[in-house]
């Protein structure tokens, strides 16, 4: 057994990181710099610009620094705006705003705006989605800390504030009461001394909420740390208040991170499985804060092409299964959701193919950090994803936003040959929001196809832009072919064919469209494929050779 030490921070190293975060700030160094904002207006409203190196821009509060955060700030040309939310720093003593690391004639302090307008300069994006969740402004990565309670599934994801590309992770919150409509609840937990806030989870009881998250901080020594912490929401994940005695879990292992804890009513205790390097680690604990190590499970099992990452483990009738997202190593390159089905005992998982065998839960580029939700009604296992991939997440053509996520899946198991594995279809929430039938795609739809044998689907705009998708029953398999689909020239990596394995026979097919991604199921869910498109134009044209096509609208 290997006893973990509470912290290995030593006491010298946390005394540097708590004053780097609450030092006292010397105003002369930010030289012109300086901004007082108003006494009216919740909202400081930064103008970036994408191309423009970061910046620092640093809220002080009576010469003590309360916030640092790495922003694009525009020099020569204003992309798009994001806010500042003043609220928490006003009235509590002398407000400034210092910009760092900008030329004092720089076109953001002239584009400075402060109000209460929270749909302030909002862009309406031709490719952001209308059914799928997205961050109104901002960069959103990995969903993270996933519940449902009282009717209200909630969503927290890896998100950047403060512009449209990677940093500054915090925790943003959405919530839904059908897994369609999504409701802005604003951040739920922010960089704090221990760094920035990195992928977790959350679980629930009668009384609280408790997440558990990563938190990432560069030391003075070089490198970075990160550990494991918690914090408790007592209003239904709207607030939450740290622990006072974070982190809860630490090591020196390089990619330590990403925790999803759960209780496992098997030995009546809590289990968290955990991403360190390219191995899932299980420890125990009776109360969240003290954790005993168990086992590790990955070394020579499955893919290994990247860093193991977002884990998630839980049990579907008689079976358990293990999600590990991989980055990069997946089927077309970049990142992806591989999964092992197996046994769990509270102590050590054990897979039941052979160490080789390597299965995705989704077979396109766009399909990556996939979690569960927990506490699911009817014992369902709910999942959702981040509809991009690594290779080019920060290229993509949005501005003010970047990432979606997928629509929901359930997921079940099903046998093919000697091997279990798990079955994904659109959540019913998603059948529910079908709407009347139509004669021609649009840009926000799901399309039927029922086939009997091999069948050849295109969709196409006037602009000759056009997806083609082909299952083939002899073969087995079903693909996408993107490269003709609109706007490929972003990156090298986004013009591809994707191609998954059916299990089996296909007998229909649901396609959904939703302006910039193109997801594909397997009726019967043995197979799921997600990819995204930038057409200059919606698809407004299909053509089926071997089957029938039913198009519906979906309400929003």
């Amino acid at each position: 057994m290997v006893k973990m030490r509470k912290c290995l921070l030593t006491l010298s190293a946390v005394m540097m990181l708590t004053a780097v975060w609450a030092q006292e700030v010397v105003p002369q160094a930010c030289e012109q710099s300086i901004v007082k904002p108003k006494s009216q207006g919740r909202y400081l409203w930064l103008p970036i610009q994408e191309s423009a190196p970061e910046g620092k821009v640093q809220v002080i509060v009576s010469g003590i620094l309360r916030m640092e955060q790495n922003v694009r700030m525009a020099r020569e040309k204003t992309d798009y705006y994001v806010a500042l939310d003043l609220q928490p720093y006003q009235g509590n003593g002398t407000l400034r705003i210092c910009v760092q690391n900008v030329p004092a004639g720089s076109v953001c302090f002239k584009n400075l705006k402060q109000n209460d307008d929270a749909d302030f300069a909002l862009i309406e994006e031709k490719y952001r989605p209308l059914y799928h969740h997205t961050p109104k402004r901002g960069w959103m990565n990995d969903p993270n800390g996933m519940f449902y309670k009282d009717g209200v599934w909630h969503l927290f994801y890896q998100y950047n504030p403060y512009g449209s590309m990677w940093g500054n992770m915090h925790w943003g919150h959405s919530s839904s009461a059908d897994l369609l409509h999504w409701k802005d609840e604003g951040v739920a937990l922010a960089p704090d001394v221990w760094g920035t806030i990195f992928s977790g989870s959350c679980v629930t009881d009668k009384e609280n909420i408790v997440a558990m998250y990563t938190t990432s901080r560069p030391t003075p020594f070089g490198g970075d740390v990160q550990a494991q912490c918690i914090a408790f929401s007592k209003d239904g994940g709207k607030t939450f208040a740290k622990y006072e005695g974070n982190p809860v879990l630490t090591a020196e292992d390089k990619d330590f991170r990403d925790p999803r804890p759960f209780w496992n009513e098997d030995i009546k205790a809590w289990n968290l499985i955990l991403a360190v390097g390219q191995e899932m680690r299980i420890y125990s604990s009776a109360d969240l804060k003290e954790w005993k190590y168990e086992s590790s499970f990955g070394q020579e099992y499955g893919n290994h092409g990247g860093v193991w990452e977002c884990p998630d483990l839980f049990k579907i009738e008689d079976k358990w299964v293990l999600i590990c997202n991989i980055n990069p190593g997946g089927p077309f390159g970049g990142s992806a959701t591989q999964y092992f089905v197996g046994s769990f005992d509270g102590h050590r998982f054990t897979c039941e193919s052979m160490p080789k065998v390597t299965k995705w839960m989704d077979y396109g580029k766009d399909h990556y950090a996939t979690v569960s939700f927990y506490n699911a009604p009817e014992n369902r296992h709910v999942v959702l994803a981040w509809m991009s991939n690594w290779q080019y997440a920060n290229q993509v053509p949005t501005q003010q936003f970047r990432s979606a996520n997928s629509i929901p899946r359930d997921l079940g198991l099903f046998r093919y040959g000697e091997e279990t594995y798990l079955s994904v279809v659109p959540s019913k929430e998603m059948l529910a929001a079908r709407g009347a039938k139509m004669k021609q795609p649009t840009e926000a739809c799901e399309v039927v196809v029922d086939v009997k044998g091999s069948a050849d689907i295109t969709l196409s705009n006037a602009k000759g832009e056009q997806v083609t998708m082909r299952y083939d029953a002899r073969q087995q398999t079903f693909r996408m072919d993107r490269t003709q689909s609109g706007n490929v020239s972003f990156s090298e990596a986004f013009p591809c064919v994707t191609e998954a394995p059916t299990y089996g026979t296909v007998r229909q097919l649901r396609i959904f469209i939703d302006r910039c991604s193109i997801e594909a199921f397997d009726a019967e869910g043995k197979m799921a494929m997600t990819n995204l498109v930038f057409p200059s134009e919606p698809y407004n044209n299909i053509k089926v050779k071997g089957g029938k096509a039913t198009i519906y609208e979906i309400e929003r």
